[in-house]
């Protein structure tokens, strides 16, 4: 490893680690949310509506942040972003009512929109093209682990006391910490705020947009169904909270060596791949969910290839574009994410109504639909997937 090579990741140890503790947060955060209004009584079409304010406050600021960024800086954004997570969590203890809740629900979703965006224009900023792949697959473990561990702590925690929602809230502040102990600043940047440069790039790009649209779907879909499909199939609430944390396990594992070969092979076959293995996989989740290991071990597995879709896709943007048109484009996929996780809850919500394994079903179809996009489409949409 040569000497510059060192430095670009000894740089980024501060974003991945702020990464890592953000992801506790949002961990924490989206199951507490469900669980807490499964157990007040509510439907699982009104917990998933309000899942979808999250997306909501995704789609209101994502296409702001270009512009923004050239007009206050990606430092000072990361911090406002940081904040607004930090202050909004102890809130949900605070103002017990439901439709304050909506309101909640979607300022995170300004708040992380911002946060997401800006590391990981960061990460692949910061990257050399022989690393790209591994260095935000780095940055995607670090993430998932935050998501892992957040459950595993509600677990501990619990979802009545006040004590759950003042550790989400501190999480964000402990990143803010670690950002500014590591005295790392994100390269300057200008973007533009210009709408249709956001729709240009992505019609430029349109299997990144849906790749990111899958992945937001079924990860606002899971976080926020995943706890209540379990404990209809009979697991207690905790040990529903572990299936995620060992779902995300799998992402984090398993994305360091789908980092690897994505610097070595062709990415476009390797996206494929991912794809028919999650949708085979959540084809298995119905048979399997009535026995632990077989459940912990297939979304472990579940979670890597899943979650891998998007790391490849994330370095394959970085790769295409640079400059101003990356920020851009990452501002185009918040755009797409934000209607994944806004679809993704509701879809997933409605599907368990009509049926008891819909969320399976309903992650099966969205892989498959992906799977199917991209052997139809033309290599020359996108020349260097």
């Amino acid at each position: 490893m040569s000497a510059t090579t060192r430095g670009s990741v000894t740089a980024l140890l501060p974003v991945h680690a702020a990464a890592a503790v953000f992801g506790l947060a949002y961990g924490l955060s989206a199951p507490l949310i469900s669980l807490a209004l499964h157990e007040r009584g509510i439907t699982e079409s009104v917990i998933g509506a309000n899942a979808a304010m999250y997306a909501l406050g995704v789609l209101a600021m994502a296409p702001r942040l270009p512009g923004s960024i050239t007009r206050w800086g990606s430092w000072p954004l990361l911090v406002f972003g940081l904040l607004v997570v930090a202050l909004t969590l102890p809130l949900f203890w605070l103002l017990p009512w439901i439709g304050v809740w909506f309101v909640l629900r979607f300022l995170l979703g300004v708040g992380s929109e911002t946060v997401m965006v800006l590391t990981e224009t960061w990460v692949s900023n910061s990257s050399e093209e022989a690393r790209r792949s591994t260095n935000i697959a780095v940055y995607t473990a670090s993430l998932s682990a935050g998501f892992a561990i957040g459950p595993a702590i509600l677990s501990v925690l619990g979802t009545h006391s006040w004590v759950t929602y003042a550790v989400g809230g501190v999480l964000p502040l402990i990143a803010l910490g670690v950002l500014a102990a590591g005295r790392a600043r994100p390269r300057a940047v200008t973007g533009s705020g210009d709408s249709r440069g956001l729709l240009a790039l992505a019609a430029a790009a349109p299997l990144a947009m849906a790749g990111t649209a899958l992945n937001a779907a079924l990860e606002a879909a899971g976080l926020s169904m995943l706890p209540i499909y379990a404990v209809q199939q009979g697991w207690s609430p905790a040990s529903a909270s572990l299936l995620i944390s060992t779902l995300m396990l799998g992402a984090i594992v398993l994305q360091l060596p789908i980092g690897w070969l994505g610097d070595r092979f062709p990415r476009r076959p390797l996206i494929l791949l991912l794809s028919v293995l999650s949708a085979a996989g959540a084809c298995l989740w119905p048979w399997v969910m009535a026995s632990a290991p077989l459940a912990y071990g297939l979304l472990f597995v579940w979670g890597g290839a899943f979650v891998g879709i998007y790391t490849l896709i994330v370095t394959e943007v970085g790769t295409q574009f640079h400059g101003s048109e990356l920020v851009a484009v990452y501002g185009a996929m918040s755009v797409a994410w934000g209607a994944g996780a806004l679809l993704g809850p509701l879809g997933a919500g409605l599907a368990l109504e009509i049926s008891a394994h819909g969320l399976p079903w309903f992650a099966a179809v969205c892989c498959a639909l992906f799977a199917l996009g991209l052997m139809m489409s033309p290599r020359a949409a996108e020349p260097n997937v």
